[in-house]
């Protein structure tokens, strides 16, 4: 699926929230709006905000939740993906790409704190 036209310069807008990422082959644009957040407090039944935070912060977070974090923050960026489109994604660098991404999008919504999480994930 294509994203979204973000006209000519196409780039992250960091006090928006939002990563860039060469995912595909295409450059896309992430973001965890507020939206996304509720979709995953849904996925990852958090009770909260908070509770969405501490999650990820602790760290372990399995292939599937990234695959559900990340088609959070692509349609939250305006990509019209599903997790199943998602799943068969690839990203520029291999798993330290995926590793960087997960945690630069969750530093954006977060704060650095939570960026801590995709040093936990097994390879």
């Amino acid at each position: 699926m294509r994203p979204r036209d973000r006209g000519a310069a196409g780039r992250a807008n960091r006090h928006r929230g939002e990563v860039e990422a060469v995912i595909d082959g295409e450059r896309r644009i992430l973001c965890l709006t507020l939206g996304s957040l509720a979709e995953l407090e849904t996925a990852f039944a958090a009770d909260s905000l908070m509770g969405l935070a501490r999650r990820f912060s602790a760290g372990g977070l399995k292939a599937e939740d990234l695959i559900v974090l990340l088609g959070a923050g692509l349609r939250g960026g305006g990509n019209l993906v599903s997790d199943e489109d998602v799943a068969g994604m690839s990203v520029e660098g291999g798993l330290g790409g995926l590793a960087r991404l997960v945690g630069d999008l969750l530093s954006a919504a977060f704060g650095s704190d939570a960026a801590e999480a995709p040093t936990g994930t097994d390879p």
